[in-house]
């Protein structure tokens, strides 16, 4: 326990001396991916980075074996089979998402990105709603369910593929990024914590029974089945929970600032593959 404290204490000295280069906005997106990932390196030493992918399960032995023999039948197939039978269903005028995709649902390697005719981040849940509203169907809610099920069996079509965002020489794109990551740095809510106080200084360690996983990675998995949740959620479900946890008032999935946020959090784990879904804790 001693360790583990003097540890914490260490790198939380290093994340404050790194602190204001994270913010800065004359430190380039390049810049950013080779302080954080070699933080993570340093941090939880002899990991490959494919391995973070895996979340908390890359870094902690315990959980992994946990892990392992919950996927041997893992709780989020129902949902993968839900999905595809929802991309392979027509909508009422006869299409399918397969119209609006170039055909395959394997579009994780695609999103989030840049658009510079809405000058925004696209997502690919808004992409989703984008193409049920083009083919006059209602649009999902994008927290959990139908949304979360379809963005399973996407994702699981696109395992492997790598995350590499580009943030394109456009100062529009370049500031969604630079609110992104300034969000992720910037403490909110009633205990005063910041995104990165638990996933970069303090990941591996405990709060409670749970072991904070690291940054670099985050975005591969998702949609996530969290036994908390007791079924599937999407990665702004849990941009959403983490503000409650810490006493702030959460916005809207697929929110700009949660968009803004996604973007800046996929780029961090550029070079990692995609490897959603996936189930956590």
């Amino acid at each position: 326990m001693i360790k583990q404290v003097i540890t914490g204490v260490t790198l939380c000295i290093f994340s404050a001396q790194i602190f204001s280069q994270k913010l800065a906005t004359e430190t380039s997106p390049s810049e950013d991916i080779k302080i954080y990932q070699e933080y993570a390196k340093k941090r939880h030493s002899g990991i490959p980075l494919a391995e973070f992918a895996n979340g908390v399960y890359a870094i902690n032995k315990s959980a992994r074996e946990s892990w392992e023999a919950i996927e041997e039948f893992p709780p989020y197939e129902p949902f993968v089979d839900e999905g595809e039978e929802m991309w392979n269903s027509p909508f009422s005028n006869g299409q399918t998402y397969a119209s609006c995709f170039n055909g395959t649902p394997a579009q994780r390697k695609n999103y989030p990105y840049w658009d510079a005719e809405q000058k925004m981040v696209m997502t690919l849940p808004l992409a989703i709603n984008d193409c049920r509203v083009k083919n006059e169907e209602k649009p999902f809610k994008y927290a959990k369910g139908d949304i979360a099920s379809l963005l399973a069996y996407m994702s699981f079509q696109s395992r492997g593929q790598m995350i590499n965002i580009e943030i394109p020489d456009d100062p529009n794109a370049l500031a969604a990024y630079n609110k992104g990551k300034s969000f992720y740095f910037t403490r909110r809510g009633q205990l005063n914590f910041s995104c990165d106080q638990c996933h970069m200084e303090s990941s591996g360690l405990l709060i409670r029974s749970d072991v904070l996983s690291t940054a670099v990675g985050q975005a591969s998995g998702w949609p996530v089945y969290r036994s908390k949740w007791g079924n599937l959620g999407t990665l702004h479900r849990r941009f959403k929970g983490c503000n409650k946890q810490v006493r702030a008032k959460p916005f809207k999935a697929q929110s700009k600032e949660y968009r803004n946020l996604e973007y800046f959090l996929t780029h961090m784990s550029n070079g990692i593959p995609f490897n959603g879904p996936s189930a956590r804790k």
